[in-house]
């Protein structure tokens, strides 16, 4: 909102259409005029056009200039061949004139605190002027799509444009009731609650169809049966760990249970050697498969896609995928990943990848390579085999292979994780393939030990070590990725690519690992009272940081700026869960 004078506001409204590429601005002047003879103002729209990838930056030219297509109240801009066209359209009581202008070397602060391309040039393609009058909207529609209904742009502009709000906050109501399963009035009755399941729909997107595109040379359609989750914005495509990871957040706790099956079915149908991707590419390129827990995630997300609807068809349906993802793993698949049959644990490693979610890289440096056996991805393949046991059960099929496994694992895995000297977990046992070469740095990644089961770890171990991640490791934002007292430690995640990747996992705090902390801390107090002030922090930033969302990472020191992408699925995911059980609802 903004103030003109001491009697008038003029207030900035900014929507999307749901499942399209346009933008809603919207003007309203509020208040009235302090003199009698003025009953209108100048507004005067000036637009930037760009046409880049996010990554990128656009250096202009004095001899390069955007098409623009003026059509008095509307314009069509392309930036050179081959480039998609975009529409800005006005309503009738505006005019645009052309001026092609390039506004040379635009300051992009955030740009410069990473250390990229600070410095751009846009492009002005003109100017709209319109007069608006107390109590009048002005919408612009900004749009990327082929077609567009024929009212905007005409006598009916406006009242389409709020036809397109009503949908907006329709579907708003719509998503909070599904949410509740309840016609109550969720914003009103628990905003933090509305707020997240809001934010949760921002990352749940379908997939376009790419091979059938190609096959028939048509642009890539959308498919509503095969939604994924965009793992954070504004530089994440969809990757498979964070969509399995943010499953039961973001579609099971808002009650989407038809696209958590279809995006089940996704990646299940992407399976490739026993492992589902690890990255989809940006533009439809072949998937990315080098991860060694995004599959064993998949597990956790069925699982907890069972328990929540018992849709046990989608199991009969899915379980020859799941089997054939267990014996890749046993017999051993790509990247070193492998079942030990010495002791049942999953190694995994190859030089130069990295393969578990802390996955930084600048060049060939692999910040946390941690290949051998890292202690998440052995309580994920603990998890995996439990739960392939009792669906083979139920599906009156030989559950023999999984059940040994799951007793050998079980058997082992204390007495190879646990650090007697420090009070918790090694991070990663056979650091390399050398057996007994261990690696005790203090991350949090062994939560999932005692967050995703109850026996791979004694009640004094699981108290030991949720001590030494409350003295370490937690802070008002998250959890730390590294123990303070570590030489590898870095205090600050900021400066250029490199550093900010030396840093990711080496003490920068993640917001999302506030979900299996909660899990342990449950379990080791039972108490959720305590819930709602250690959540508190986390809320506040719905309401600050980044409005309506939560940030991917802070700073591993007071006061825990936020960083990273400014909204991030599995941050939304896990608050939305750990609300959920704060406030007694799951």
């Amino acid at each position: 909102i903004y103030r003109l004078g001491e009697t008038l506001t003029l207030e900035k409204r900014i929507w999307m259409e749901y499942g399209q590429n346009t933008t809603y601005v919207q003007y309203t002047l509020h208040g009235i005029f302090s003199s009698e003879d003025d009953t209108t103002a100048a507004l005067t729209l000036w637009p930037f056009c760009l046409s880049r990838d996010y990554h990128s930056t656009t250096q202009g030219a004095s001899d390069w200039h955007f098409r623009v297509e003026n059509q008095s109240n509307r314009c069509r801009v392309r930036a050179f061949d081959g480039a998609p066209a975009y529409q800005l359209i006005a309503s009738p009581a505006a005019s645009f004139s052309t001026n092609g202008l390039w506004y040379w070397h635009v300051f992009h602060r955030r740009d410069s605190e990473r250390g990229l391309p600070d410095h751009e040039d846009v492009y002005q393609p003109g100017v709209f002027r319109v007069q608006i009058a107390p109590g009048q909207r002005i919408t612009l529609v900004l749009s990327a799509e082929a077609s567009l209904p024929s009212d905007f742009g005409g006598t009916q502009h406006e009242e389409a444009v709020m036809q397109a709000l009503v949908r907006h906050q329709r579907r708003i109501r719509q998503l909070l009731a599904v949410a509740e399963r309840s016609t109550d009035d969720l914003q009103q009755d628990d905003p933090v609650r509305a707020r997240l399941v809001v934010a949760a729909d921002q990352f749940i997107v379908a997939r376009p169809d790419y091979a059938t595109a190609t096959a028939v040379n048509q642009p890539p359609r959308l498919s509503p049966d095969r939604k994924t989750i965009i793992a954070g914005y504004p530089w994440f495509t969809d990757w498979g760990r964070d969509s399995m990871i943010s499953l039961p957040g973001l579609l099971l706790c808002t009650g989407r249970y038809s696209e958590a099956r279809g995006l089940l079915k996704a990646f299940a149908s992407f399976t490739h050697k026993g492992l589902i991707p690890n990255r989809f590419p940006d533009s439809g390129e072949v998937p990315e498969y080098n991860t060694a827990d995004a599959t064993l995630w998949m597990f956790y997300a069925i699982d907890r896609y069972l328990r929540t609807t018992r849709d046990w068809s989608l199991l009969k349906e899915l379980f020859p995928v799941l089997s054939d993802i267990i014996d890749w793993h046993t017999r051993g698949t790509a990247y070193g990943i492998g079942a030990d049959p010495k002791d049942g644990l999953l190694h995994a490693g190859a030089v130069g990848l990295q393969l578990t979610w802390m996955d930084a890289k600048v060049g060939d440096w692999v910040v946390t390579p941690r290949r051998g056996k890292p202690v998440e991805v052995n309580a994920l393949w603990y998890y995996a085999l439990t739960v392939m046991e009792s669906w083979a059960v139920r599906l009156s099929t030989d559950a023999t292979q999984y059940s040994q496994l799951r007793t050998m694992v079980s058997q082992h895995f204390a007495e190879r994780y646990w650090y007697e000297a420090g009070g918790y977990l090694y991070d990663v046992v056979d650091v390399d393939g050398i057996a007994g070469q261990n690696d005790a740095s203090l991350r949090p990644n062994q939560l999932f030990a005692a967050s995703l089961t109850y026996e791979l770890l004694s009640e004094a171990q699981i108290i030991s070590m949720l001590q030494q991640v409350n003295e370490h490791l937690l802070t008002p934002v998250g959890l730390r990725s590294l123990s303070p007292d570590d030489p590898g430690y870095r205090n600050h995640f900021h400066g250029d690519p490199v550093y900010r990747d030396g840093a990711y996992h080496q003490g920068t705090v993640w917001q999302w690992l506030i979900g299996p902390y909660v899990d342990v801390y449950l379990r080791v107090h039972n108490n959720r009272t305590v819930l709602l002030p250690l959540l508190e922090p986390f809320v506040q930033q719905l309401w600050g940081t980044c409005l309506g969302t939560i940030c991917e990472v802070a700073e591993p020191e007071p006061p825990f700026t936020p960083a990273g992408c400014f909204a991030q699925a599995w941050s939304v995911a896990e608050l939305l869960r750990c609300w959920l059980l704060a406030v007694d609802k799951m």
